[in-house]
């Protein structure tokens, strides 16, 4: 129920449905993912920190929880930890871009835009239309004085955002 309510934008109403499966059934999978990522939501870093810990007690084999932890230290700007979480998420699941962006973004802050241009590149095979990923190549692209391909890679990334922005159509 909690999953269906977040699906429908009501994160307050999925944070009680959630809460009360914690109380019937306090090891019971996913209920605090969720709760973190409610928190994580409302920018509470700490809370959702603390809630996919305890779903990471719970459900250690779960890739996204990892993925989380690592956004979640990246915020807080606990890169060592972010990278840890981040392959320990990869380790686990190679088929989800997200962990692979997001590492791409921790090593650019740990100042290695090369390592992170092998997650970055990696993440844009997967998926070429992810804007976010491109504009990542590019940060990494000009830290590596690589002018010419860091353009390429905003353009690209300018692109794709533009054509994802909703356009209003004229009534007829």
């Amino acid at each position: 129920m909690a999953r269906m309510l977040m699906v429908a934008n009501l994160p307050e109403t999925a944070a009680e449905s959630a809460k009360k499966a914690i109380e019937l059934a306090p090891n019971i999978a996913l209920a605090h993912f969720l709760l973190g990522e409610v928190y994580l939501f409302k920018s509470d870093v700490e809370q959702a920190r603390r809630e996919f810990e305890q779903e990471r007690e719970i459900n250690p084999a779960y890739a996204a929880v990892y993925d989380r932890l690592g956004d979640v230290y990246t915020r807080a700007g606990q890169y060592q930890k972010a990278q840890e979480a981040l392959a320990k998420a990869i380790s686990l699941d190679t088929s989800s871009t997200g962990p692979f962006i997001q590492m791409g973004k921790v090593l650019l802050r740990r100042n290695d835009p090369q390592t992170s241009l092998l997650y970055l590149q990696h993440a844009e095979k997967m998926d070429p239309g992810n804007y976010i990923t491109h504009t990542l190549l590019g940060q990494a692209y000009r830290s590596l004085g690589r002018q010419e391909d860091a353009k390429k890679e905003m353009d690209a990334a300018a692109k794709i955002h533009a054509e994802s922005e909703l356009k209003l159509q004229p009534a007829q």
